[in-house]
Parts: C-alpha cells; sequence; structure tokens
C-alpha cells in the first residue's frame, strides 16, 4: 500500500487519494460514516483481498449492495493467484484482477495505466 501510495503521489495525479487499513474502515470512509465526508464520485478503488477484518471480496460485496456505491470501479490489487478468488472477484463486475508480482517493484506503470483509464473512461 506504502508503495502505491508513493508511486500514485510521485505521479503528481490530481486526484484525491484516501487509504483505509481494512475492509471495515474503507466502508466508513465511502459512506461517510463518523468521521468521514465521503468522496466524490466517480472514484475509483484499489482493493487488496487480503486485508484484517473485512477481506476485499466482503469490502467489494458490500460496496454492491449499496445503492449509493454499487456503480464504483474497482480494481483488485493482490498477491492471490487463486481462480478462486478471481472467480469471486469478477463475478463481482471488477474492473481488472492485478497480480502484484507481475506489478514488480515498481509501481510508475500501474500509476499510469490507473491515471490513463480515469483519463479515458466514461465513468458514471
Amino acid at each position: 500500500a506504502k508503495s502505491l501510495e508513493r508511486a500514485l503521489t510521485k505521479a503528481r495525479l490530481t486526484n484525491q487519494i484516501f487509504r483505509a487499513y481494512d475492509g471495515i474502515e474503507a466502508m466508513a470512509m465511502l459512506r461517510g460514516d463518523g468521521k468521514y465526508i465521503p468522496p466524490l464520485q466517480p472514484c475509483v478503488l484499489i482493493v487488496d483481498i487480503n486485508m484484517p477484518r473485512m477481506s476485499g471480496i466482503e469490502l467489494i460485496r458490500n460496496i454492491r449492495n449499496d445503492s449509493n456505491l454499487k456503480n464504483m470501479v474497482v480494481f483488485i490489487l493482490t498477491t492471490s493467484n487463486s481462480a478462486v478468488d478471481k472467480m469471486a472477484a469478477y463475478d463481482l463486475s471488477i474492473a481488472g484482477y492485478i497480480l502484484k508480482e507481475k506489478v514488480g517493484k515498481s509501481f510508475a506503470d500501474l500509476t499510469t495505466f490507473l491515471e490513463q483509464y480515469v483519463k479515458m473512461i466514461e465513468l458514471p
């Protein structure tokens, strides 16, 4: 997470970046619960499957079941190469499943991809 955050900052993206430490905090942020102000939509999420307290799959399921959040674009960035995890994620209409090992130590290509994606795709 820190490597990706550094790469996004280094790329000087104009988009605001929010980081949640687990799925429960992510849902609170997205809904604007408690101390959080919800981010402006549209929003592109990068979710890890292996998070404490609420897995990435559970987080995405909660997002898809929330009428205010269900259209968010979600990418998975994970170490899990499990076919079961991939199918579960794609069943929840993710935009892409990215393996950390394919990204490598430099997240520059990933940040370029995300920047181009946001510029070229018409989001809801």
